[in-house]
C-alpha cells in the first residue's frame, strides 16, 4: 500500500491583534490574569473560516510546489463553518480551484489530527495528494461579554499537503476517541454562543491527552522518551504542562504558540507545527507526536517520523 507524508504547509491569521490589555479595556481581567491562568498574551480576530482556509491552502501548495490541479481531495476540519449548508470546504475548493472532492470535518479542537488519519487513509486507498486544512472563527460564536471565554480564543487556519510515497508512511501511529456523553462540558447551539465547564475539561483533557498520546506510540512501537517534539492542541498553557509532565516530556521538546494565537481550535495544532518546522525544531527523521482534544467530547494522537 502506498504511504504518505507532508510535503508543504501554510499558515494565515487575521491582520487584527487584541491584547490583553485591550480587553482589560472593556472587561473585568488583566493582563496578569490571562497571562498566569491560561498562558495567553494575545489573538488574532477577524476574517470569515474560509478565507483564512484559502489563504493557508495556497500558502501550503506553493511550498509543496503543486497546483490545485494537482489535489484529489480537500479536507476542511472546522467546527465554526461559514454556513450549515453547504459545507464551508466547497467555498474553499471553488476560492482555490480543486478539482477533486471536497469535505468538512468536525471534531472540534481534534479535526485536524482525525482529519490527518483521513488523509493517510485516502491516500492509502489511492488518492495522490490530499490538501488537509484546519481553519475557526471561534470570535464568531463568543459572546465577548464573557471574561471566561472571550480571552480564550482566536481566528486562524494551518494546512498541509500529503502525497503518496512509495516508501514507508510518514504516519507510523495512531489514536482516534471520544466521549459523546461529555458533550455538555463545552457546547455552542444554533444562534448562540460557546459554554465550557473549564474545571471538567481540563481534569477531561489532561487524562485525554495522556491515555491517547500513549496508545499511539505504544502502535507505533514507541514511548514518550523517543519523542522528540510534541506538538498539542493549545487550549490553555496548564494542559499543555500537565499533559507534558505526565508524559515525561520536557519544555525542551514540546511546542508552545498559545501566547500568540490564543485557542484557534482545529486550526491549533497546523499553526504550532507550522511554527516548529519555520523554526528549525523539526528535523529529517524526528519523531513526532501530535495530540488534541475537544468538544464532543473527542480526542486524537498521531505519530510521525518527520520527512517533510
Amino acid at each position: 500500500m502506498p504511504g504518505a507524508r507532508i510535503t508543504g504547509w501554510g499558515t494565515a491569521v487575521p491582520d487584527k491583534v487584541v491584547t490583553n490589555t485591550d480587553l482589560s479595556l472593556r472587561l473585568d481581567t488583566s493582563d496578569e490574569w490571562i497571562t498566569e491562568r491560561t498562558g495567553i498574551k494575545e489573538r488574532h480576530i477577524g476574517g470569515t473560516t474560509s478565507e483564512l482556509a484559502i489563504a493557508a491552502g495556497r500558502a501550503a501548495l506553493a511550498r509543496a510546489g503543486v497546483t490545485p490541479a494537482d489535489i484529489d481531495v480537500l479536507v476542511l476540519a472546522t467546527t465554526t463553518p461559514d454556513a450549515v449548508v453547504p459545507g464551508t470546504s466547497a467555498t474553499v475548493q471553488d476560492g482555490l480551484g480543486i478539482a477533486g472532492g471536497a469535505m468538512d470535518l468536525n471534531a472540534a479542537c481534534s479535526g485536524f489530527v482525525y482529519g490527518l488519519v483521513t488523509a493517510h487513509g485516502l491516500i492509502m486507498a489511492g488518492a495522490r495528494r490530499v490538501l488537509l486544512i484546519g481553519s475557526e472563527t471561534l470570535s464568531r460564536i463568543t459572546d465577548w461579554d464573557d471574561r471566561t471565554l472571550a480571552v480564550l480564543v482566536g481566528d486562524g487556519a494551518g494546512a498541509v499537503v500529503l502525497e503518496a510515497t512509495d516508501g514507508p508512511s510518514q504516519l507510523l501511529g495512531w489514536h482516534l476517541g471520544a466521549d459523546g456523553s461529555l458533550r455538555h462540558l463545552l457546547r455552542c447551539e444554533h444562534g448562540g454562543h460557546l459554554w465550557m465547564n473549564g474545571k471538567e475539561i481540563f481534569r477531561h483533557a489532561v487524562r485525554a491527552v495522556l491515555e491517547s498520546s500513549l496508545t499511539a506510540l505504544e502502535r507505533a512501537g514507541f514511548g514518550p522518551d523517543d519523542v522528540d517534539l510534541f506538538v498539542p492542541h493549545q487550549a490553555n498553557a496548564r494542559i499543555i504542562t500537565a499533559a507534558a509532565a505526565r508524559l515525561g516530556i520536557t519544555e525542551d521538546r514540546y511546542v508552545m504558540t498559545i501566547d500568540r494565537y490564543g485557542n484557534t481550535s482545529s486550526a491549533s495544532i497546523p499553526l504550532a507545527l507550522a511554527h516548529a518546522a519555520e523554526t528549525d525544531r523539526l528535523h529529517l527523521g524526528d519523531i513526532v507526536l501530535l495530540s488534541g482534544f475537544g468538544g464532543g467530547m473527542t480526542w486524537a494522537s498521531a505519530v510521525l517520523r518527520w520527512d517533510a
